[in-house]
């Protein structure tokens, strides 16, 4: 079974990784410890909507727990032909939106996961 895997990640986390002199370590507690001018993203989690198959173009949609925004998600589109066709987050960023479809089928695996914490 051949799987296709496309990940979305929001600005924020793109011009961290693409060289803006940032680094992050976790603690113990879950927040994030930095070294390019922030001092602490609090709460810092991962919240992951495991694969289960739904019909071609149905949303799926993983929330941040209460109280956090999301910074950054992703998604997964599985089966023979999957194609992953949006991977966003949610008008009010608290959550992570992922759907695609199968060509030659009615149902699609996709997984959805978005990366959370508290805003400041």
């Amino acid at each position: 079974m051949r799987r296709n895997r496309i990940l979305g990640v929001s600005a924020l986390a793109l011009a961290l990784v693409a060289g803006g002199g940032w680094t992050a370590q976790a603690d113990s507690t879950g927040s994030v410890k930095s070294s390019g001018g922030h001092d602490k993203i609090h709460g810092y989690e991962v919240v992951r909507l495991a694969n289960e198959n739904v019909p071609n173009f149905q949303r799926r949609t993983v929330t941040c727990p209460r109280g956090k925004k999301v910074l950054g998600g992703g998604a997964e589109a599985r089966g023979n032909e999957a194609i992953l066709v949006g991977s966003f987050p949610t008008d009010d960023n608290r959550g992570w939106i992922g759907l695609g479809r199968q060509p030659n089928s009615s149902t699609v695996g996709i997984s959805v996961f978005a990366i959370c914490a508290y805003p400041r």
